[in-house]
């Protein structure tokens, strides 16, 4: 039975066989196999959804974002059949070019039919040619220089191929020699071929991998046209690899399945810091100044943002103030508006408002390891049980039940009530757990819940509106973080997989539980769903119990909050930990995957340190300040994959290198992310790396003799994944804000010019939730500014590269 699982991959990467990837249903999968010639390609970077397991319609409905180069010209999705013992098949591919991406500017959505995967045109790399034409002593003469190559498909078993080149012309055919286990094969070799007057044939540059046994492996090609070579000799430069699509293709398009996509490219130019500083300084002025001051722009970006992308916005937002150490204060002028507009208890933060969006994105970004403490045994307990359970009478399956030879019919009541005693066990275990997690939440969220709690009070005060301050509390905390959470557990990482129908069922039961204590057990949640009524008697001892939880959580002290402040930041250690096997090379010896060694590591913003346990004292590794680049490592060098590279200085200004395994993609990346995130700023990062390991007198990726020379491939630094635990990208995010504030300049300007006319004939503002004209004129400004740096700014001089924002959902 096929177990399907989505693989992304990113640009240049045309193949994967390992990643982690977005979600989307299909729906029909075939059981059918692809030939065994397609295992063993990899890719530089790629992403790998959960596995569904025993069955041909998958569903997986997971969102990524990720950061392109911004030279990319391709990304692909592979569903991928997963096998344990050997490596995983492939199902099929779904392409998208640069080209349509660019054309649905809103995002590609739909179905799309799954191709069968061509290894002739799975190809990646380029290869470094110099070509001339020279004078001869009868006939013009063509001169090929094949250099060398990088980042080539690996085909065989140990990660790496055997590549050679094939330069063909006129029928004529000579071959460079075989560079053994290497993806940055370096050749230096010339060939000649003499050429007719007014030729028009063009000269072919094949790459391929030898194979002592099988037929060789094609690994791309580059096909000149000797004319225009003709006209504008010399040339040298790096050739992107083509695949060969000469062949006929075998299948009729369709027949493997399909795949839903949502995709949206964003391409952003992001400029130096300093170019951002007026934006975020005015829009931090004006959440100094809250309600009290003299305009609300966060108020007028409010009302022109439209309701489809008011959640980008709000994160967008959120992560600015969050790097400001403004989030509490950015969070609390979100509820003093929506209060402000606000007349009905009822329908208080109900709405998909900037204040709601705002906060949903605070609490996973601030409060995913608090939900994890909470929720995570809860959520294992109901994996690990498998236990069937259904409170709908009209959704009851009713089994046999007893030992062999003494089997009776279940009767419903039997399922009914196992099933409400199951619920309630896990219901007063997650409350229970709750309750006792007040110090455990971390101060940031507290203070922010005793800001909307405070506001809500001031707002509603009275009797008859005693509960209303908790529903706005658990409005977010239930319905809009720890129900979401328990519905789909893999979305928030606290399960590697999604579940199954059985447990799917028991989550959702479990969350609506949730979300009926969430409401204060009022009459009207009660009434939708009738049948949940076997669990009334928890709920109500629940809503005692959640009372009691925020009374204490909201009862925290300015002194507290300031003395905690700096373990709630984001920037404040640890940005990520885990367990990690560590290598670092010594001498001339072979490097074996035993040599590595199992310790606990942490990222700080000081250092990357690790220990024996998780508890244990803390040893650092490398100071953060001299890392000079975090990369991956070819999988040939040690035999095992998900290793990465940490390069830096030591003390005295040696350099460098601490090899580091992760026990799958999804971590390598995250890893990758983190550490490239928290040392962007660091002087002496370098440009290029070698992807192998010095071995004995050479580099293992290009065979290279000099250990400090130059490396062979291109750093990555601008990756990142875009997860709640990666460390905040300041510059990123007020380009964003930046980009959606002039898609909405000249709905600015009609208000500019309204305040404007107000002010001539000497009115006020309508309400005071309207931005005054000096505010609203400096804002304008500022757009006008930025704009004027990204049309002067050439791409060379800029310290970051464009980012190609790539968004996947369903």
């Amino acid at each position: 039975m096929a177990r399907p699982a989505l693989l992304f991959c990113p640009p240049e990467c045309p193949w994967p066989t390992r990643s982690q990837g977005h979600q989307t249903p299909s729906p029909f999968l075939p059981a059918s196999r692809l030939p065994a010639f397609l295992k063993g390609l990899q890719t530089t970077d790629s992403k790998r959804t959960a596995t569904v397991w025993k069955t041909l319609c998958p569903f997986w409905g997971e969102e990524y974002q990720v950061h392109l180069p911004p030279t990319f010209h391709a990304v692909a999705f592979y569903v991928m059949d997963e096998d344990a013992l050997s490596r995983d098949d492939v199902i099929g591919k779904v392409c998208l070019t640069r080209d349509t991406l660019a054309s649905h500017p809103k995002g590609f959505s739909g179905w799309t039919h799954l191709t069968e995967v061509d290894p002739d045109e799975e190809v990646q790399g380029e290869i470094h040619l110099r070509l001339e034409v020279r004078p001869g002593a009868r006939a013009c003469r063509l001169r090929c220089s094949v250099l060398e190559a990088r980042d080539l498909a690996p085909k065989d078993r140990n990660g790496a191929s055997d590549p050679f080149v094939r330069v063909r012309y006129k029928g004529r055919t000579q071959e460079t020699s075989i560079v053994k286990k290497s993806c940055y094969p370096r050749w230096n070799e010339t060939f000649e071929f003499e050429l007719e007057e007014g030729a028009t044939e063009v000269l072919c540059v094949e790459t391929w991998d030898w194979d002592l046994v099988s037929r060789n492996d094609f690994l791309g090609k580059v096909v000149i046209d000797i004319q225009r070579l003709q006209v504008a000799q010399p040339e040298e430069g790096w050739f992107r690899l083509q695949p060969d699509q000469t062949k006929s293709r075998r299948h009729d398009e369709g027949n493997l399945g399909s795949l839903q996509l949502e995709v949206r490219l964003r391409d952003e130019m992001v400029l130096p810091s300093s170019c951002y500083q007026p934006l975020v300084q005015l829009l931090c002025h004006e959440v100094k100044l809250g309600m009290q001051g003299p305009g609300q722009l966060i108020s007028l970006i409010e009302e022109t943002t439209s309701t489809e992308c008011r959640q980008d916005v709000a994160t967008n937002l959120l992560k600015l103030f969050l790097g400001q150490g403004l989030a509490k204060d950015f969070l609390d002028l979100l509820f003093q508006l929506e209060l402000s507009r606000t007349s009905e208890t009822n329908t208080l933060f109900r709405s998909n408002s900037l204040a709601s969006k705002s906060m949903e994105s605070f609490l996973k970004v601030a409060g995913m390891q608090y939900l994890h403490g909470v929720l995570g045994p809860i959520i294992n307990k109901v994996f690990e049980e498998k236990k069937y359970v259904e409170l709908d009478p009209s959704k009851v399956e009713v089994k046999d039940v007893g030992c062999s030879g003494l089997h009776r019919p279940q009767t419903e009541a039997e399922v009914l009530e196992q099933s409400a005693q199951t619920l309630r066990a896990h219901l007063g275990a997650l409350l229970s757990a709750l309750s006792r997690s007040v110090r455990a939440c971390p101060a940031v969220v507290r203070a922010t819940f005793r800001q909307l709690f405070r506001r809500v009070r001031e707002r509603f005060p009275g009797a008859q509106h005693e509960n209303v301050p908790f529903i706005a509390v658990t409005s977010f905390l239930c319905l809009r973080f720890f129900s979401p959470a328990i519905m789909s557990p893999k979305l928030f990482h606290l399960r590697e997989r999604h579940a199954d129908a059985r447990t799917s069922r028991t989550l959702l039961l479990l969350a609506k539980a949730v979300q009926n204590v969430g409401n204060m057990d009022t009459p009207a949640s009660r009434a939708k769903e009738a049948w949940m009524e076997p669990l009334q008697p928890t709920v109500r001892q629940g809503v005692a119990q959640l009372k009691d939880f925020i009374t204490k959580l909201v009862d925290i002290e300015e002194k507290d909050e300031l003395d905690l402040q700096r373990t709630l930041s984001l920037q404040a250690p640890p940005v990520k930990e885990g367990p990690l096997f560590i290598h670092r090379t010594k001498g001339k010896g072979p490097l074996m995957s035993s040599s590595f060694k199992k310790l606990y590591f942490f990222l700080t913003t000081e250092a990357l340190s690790f220990a024996k346990t998780p508890s244990s004292k803390k040893s650092a590794l490398i100071k953060l300040a001299n890392i000079r680049a975090a990369e991956k490592v070819e999988e040939k060098s040690f035999g095992s994959s998900h290793v990465m590279q940490v390069i830096y200085t030591d003390d005295v200004g040696r350099p460098q290198t601490a090899y580091l395994q992760c026990k799958c993609v999804n971590e390598l990346n995250q890893w990758l992310s983190a550490l490239r995130k928290v040392s962007i700023n660091n002087t002496g990062l370098l440009g290029s790396y070698h992807p192998g390991i010095f071995r004995g007198d050479k580099w293992s990726c290009c065979h290279q003799k000099e250990k400090t020379g130059q490396g062979c491939d291109k750093t990555r630094s601008r990756v990142t994944l875009q997860e709640w635990n990666d460390p905040l990208d300041h510059d990123l995010e007020a380009q964003l804000i930046y980009r959606h504030l002039l898609g909405v300049e000249a709905m600015l300007w009609e208000r500019h010019r309204e305040l404007s006319r107000g002010a001539e004939a000497g009115t006020v503002p309508a309400s005071p939730g309207e931005a005054p004209k000096d505010s609203l004129a400096q804002l304008l400004r500022v757009l006008q500014d930025l704009r004027e740096a990204h049309s002067s700014s050439p791409a060379g001089s800029l310290p970051s590269e464009p980012n190609c924002l790539l968004e996947l959902q369903t």
